[in-house]
């Protein structure tokens, strides 16, 4: 049978929602005026005797009012009615108000943890919450099935980013061509930006230009240094032709060029820290930004490259100075270094950038790491040849690009026939599966857990198909930085970019967490165990792929398995889980569920063997995946930080290394802050808990943080095990 919803859309008929309603009903009356189960499942018999194909919800409620009041349950049937008409209020209702009043009082713990890279307290941060408020609202009550809705609510599945979603030209996360952008020339607010001349010059448009992409989407966008180098030979040049015009020596020429490039080199970087960091997108925050180092995306600038990645990696190993002038690890931009053959071996003509590049980690966290090795054995195009590209914001990979036999369908004026494009695409959403409430509501029953499992991810599947449908009626105009002036194409003004959301070109995806909890509800195991855990979480991970290729081969639609950081919702899950089955040991009984496939953070293990499990899960990750190691201060032992860079080269495609480096305003200590029995922070030196008096920086789910973050992180965070101790790795 066949129940149809109060918005058209119709669902399987599920009696336990029917005795669900009535035990709600019954908690509000006398115990002498209360259906007894044996009532209430012939009320579910009577409508199962029916014999309907399909009936209308509304149908089945009268019919309910109808048996409770023959069997002379009046106050029950009362009760019922008012609990019936107080969800159509609850449905029909505008929800702003109180959210809006929680936000502007500041005392709200959501609002004040729900993003650790915004404050909620300023004006320009208030300004987009209070949008994203409207958002939702109209989200909810307009745009979204009540069932989606219901299902979010329940904690079942997650609609990312609602707050944004009413508005339907945003999309989540890209790689911008910044190549194209610079190289060929781009419009920002109706004014034309021409080809800089000059290295500086290039940098300081470039952070215009992130900006302006950035407050045109609503996640995190990627660069490469790659796109720079160019301009670091034309300043060169510039200079060159400076000495030669006063009739210098061809070694003064060489001699004062090197050193007015050098010192425009850290200008220009130190230009683009400050203007990323202290620009405000209409976000309310600086730009979420990801920037790839990575010297195999040329040959002809390599030596230019090579010398910008270096001066990146010294300005951001030293920080940025917070207010009272002392310098502290920033949160953006995030770094992306691609370790390969030139850079990686002791011997490598660029191994002193990785050895930077590890110190710089050691120091500030920054940067990750991919493998150009290991990604080219993931990343195949339909050639079968290997691509290396990075990530769109902090994890999200695009699938190997089918543009090469598209054609330019981005009508992108660097489009070069025949080589992969992996700048100017973007992903479309995310909708994330709760892998433990499938497992629970299965009660460890293997055909249930299959069976729902396959129910909630054709609901995740119908909420993707709603976040592609609403991308699919927008038109070049409505965010001309990205769709006419080359970030992501150079469509005409008036020009549809649905063909953009197809072929392969954008992906869409399929979020899922928490990984360990169900596998440990399901088989009494860890997937670490190496066993039938693990085999499985696998299990799992391939359902999850499977589900995706079968809806892209059907829609052409590039639907991808993608590792959700889940930030706040992790908290989220963890509530609704607990509401839903109560405090299950081992299972519901912390404030968050595990990222994705990553090793539960309480779990003892050490750095390579963690490494080494979470790339298998990494290669059935494809859309989005990062792993990390949790370590101690190892500003003294570079040797380890190495020894850690060379695993992943070998083993694993993208990961990072956590280390801490806080800093008390009050007594002047730096080291880690730490987190007390009610998850407070506080300076082990001095004692300090005032939050607006200490500089905090974690890894949150793939980016850092410095915000502060909501109960569930915090605890998330408090009990993350070392995996590499100040030993010699």
């Amino acid at each position: 049978m066949k129940v149809i919803k109060r918005d058209g859309h119709m669902v399987d008929y599920c009696p336990d929602k029917i005795e669900e309603a009535i035990e709600k009903a019954n908690l509000e009356v006398e115990e002498e005026d209360r259906a007894s189960s044996i009532q209430i499942k012939n009320i579910i018999k009577y409508i199962e005797r029916l014999g309907k194909k399909r009936i209308l919800v509304e149908d089945i409620q009268d019919i309910i009012e109808m048996k409770l009041m023959s069997i002379g349950k009046y106050e029950l049937a009362k009760h019922y009615i008012t609990y019936r008409y107080t969800r159509e209020l609850v449905r029909r209702s505008n929800t702003t108000d109180l959210a809006i009043k929680e936000l502007i009082d500041g005392e709200s713990e959501y609002w004040n943890t729900e993003n650790s890279n915004k404050n909620a307290k300023v004006v320009t941060t208030q300004r987009d919450y209070l949008a994203g408020i409207t958002s939702t609202d109209i989200t909810r009550r307009f745009l979204l099935p009540e069932d989606i809705v219901q299902a979010h609510d329940d904690g079942i599945i997650h609609f990312h980013d609602a707050d944004y979603f009413a508005q339907n030209a945003l999309h989540n996360c890209d790689l911008i061509n910044l190549d194209d952008m610079l190289q060929n020339g781009t419009n920002i607010n109706g004014v034309m930006i021409e080809k800089p001349h000059r290295f500086l010059t290039a940098m300081t448009i470039a952070t215009q230009l992130i900006t302006a992409v950035n407050s045109s989407q609503y996640g995190g966008c990627t660069i490469t240094l790659t796109h720079l180098a160019p301009f670091i030979r034309s300043s060169y040049e510039s200079y060159v032709a400076k000495y030669q015009r006063r009739k210098l020596t061809k070694a003064q020429v060489e001699k004062f060029a090197k050193e007015d490039l050098a010192r425009e080199i850290t200008d220009g970087v130190q230009t683009f820290q400050y203007q990323i960091n202290s620009m405000t997108t209409t976000n309310g925050q600086a730009p979420f930004l990801s920037v790839c180092l990575y010297l195999g995306e040329t040959d002809e600038y390599k030596e230019e490259l090579a010398m910008l990645i270096e001066e990146v990696l010294k300005q951001r190993k030293e920080g940025m100075k917070n207010e009272n002038g002392v310098y502290i690890t920033p949160a953006f931009p995030k770094l992306l270094y691609v370790l390969e053959e030139d850079n990686i071996h002791e011997n490598s003509k660029y191994y002193y950038l990785t050895k930077l590049a590890a110190e710089c980690t050691a120091k500030r966290m920054v940067p990750d790491y991919i493998s150009e090795k290991v990604m080219k054995e993931l990343k195949k195009n339909e050639f079968g040849e290997g691509e290396c590209y990075p990530c769109m914001g902090c994890r999200s990979f695009l699938t190997p690009d089918r543009s090469i036999s598209l054609g330019n369908i981005a009508k992108a004026k660097n489009y070069k026939e025949g080589v992969g494009k992996y700048y100017g695409r973007f992903n479309q959403g995310v909708v994330t599966i709760n892998l433990p409430d499938i497992a629970l509501s299965s009660s460890k029953d293997m055909d249930d857990f299959w069976k729902i499992f396959d129910e909630r991810l054709e609901l995740c599947h119908r909420a993707l198909q709603i976040r592609h449908k609403r991308l699919s009626k927008v038109t070049s105009d409505v965010a001309p930085i990205l769709w006419q002036h080359g970030a992501l194409s150079r469509l005409e003004k008036g020009e549809s970019i649905h063909d953009l959301l197809h072929h392969g070109y954008s992906t869409i995806s399929l979020g899922y967490a928490g990984l360990y909890e169900c596998v440990k509800y399901m088989t009494g195991h860890s997937h670490t165990d190496g066993g039938e855990g693990k085999e499985f979480a696998l299990k799992v991970m391939q359902h999850l792929n499977d589900a995706c290729k079968k809806w892209k081969e059907e829609e052409d639609i590039d639907y991808s398995v993608y590792g959700t950081p889940i930030e706040s919702t992790t908290y989220k899950f963890a509530k609704c889980l607990k509401e839903r089955f109560g405090v299950i040991k081992g299972i519901t009984d912390r404030d968050y569920i595990t990222n994705s496939y990553h090793v539960p953070v309480f779990e003892e293990i050490d750095a390579f063997t963690k490494l080494k499990l979470e790339s298998e899960f990494q290669k059935l990750s494809p859309g989005g995946a990062i792993s990390y190691i949790e370590t101690a201060d190892l500003n003294n032992n570079i040797d380890s930080v190495m020894e850690v860079i060379k695993f992943i080269y070998d083993n694993i495609m993208y990961a990072e290394l956590n280390t801490k480096s806080d800093y008390c305003q009050v007594c002047g200590y730096t080291g880690e802050i730490l987190i007390d029995e009610n998850l407070e922070w506080y300076c082990p030196n001095c004692g300090n808990r005032d939050h607006d008096k200490m500089n905090v920086a974690r890894r949150t789910c793939g980016y850092i943080g410095t915000n502060f973050w909501n109960k569930g992180r915090t605890q998330e965070i408090k009990e993350r095990v070392i995996h590499l101790d100040n030993k010699d790795a």
